[in-house]
C-alpha cells in the first residue's frame, strides 16, 4: 500500500467515525428543549459543513496524481484539524 493510500484510508476512517459522532449529536439536538435545539442545531449545521469540507479535501487527494496529493495534504489536514477541534467543542457543550 502506498504513503497516498494509507493516508486515504486513515481520512476515510476519520470520516466514519466524525459522523457517527455528528449523528448522536444530532439525535440530542432532537431530545433537547426548544431554545437549547435552536443553539444545538447551528452547532450541528457547522460540523456537517466542516465535514463536507473534509470530504472534499480527501476527494481531491485521491484524484490527485503522481506525487501531487502530498501538496493536497496540507489543505487536508487543516480540514481534519477544523473538524477536530468543532467536534471536541460540540462535545463540551453537548455535555459529553
Amino acid at each position: 500500500m502506498s504513503l497516498k493510500d494509507a493516508y486515504v484510508e486513515k481520512l476515510k476512517a476519520q470520516l466514519d467515525e466524525w459522523s457517527a459522532d455528528i449523528d448522536v449529536l444530532e439525535t440530542k439536538v432532537r431530545k433537547a428543549d426548544a431554545e437549547l435545539r435552536i443553539k444545538y442545531d447551528e452547532q450541528v449545521i457547522a460540523l456537517k459543513e466542516k465535514r463536507d469540507l473534509a470530504k472534499v479535501k480527501l476527494a481531491e487527494v485521491q484524484s490527485s496524481a503522481g506525487e501531487a496529493w502530498q501538496e493536497l495534504k496540507k489543505g487536508s489536514d487543516e480540514a481534519w484539524e477544523a473538524i477536530k477541534h468543532a467536534l471536541a467543542e460540540a462535545r463540551k457543550k453537548f455535555g459529553e
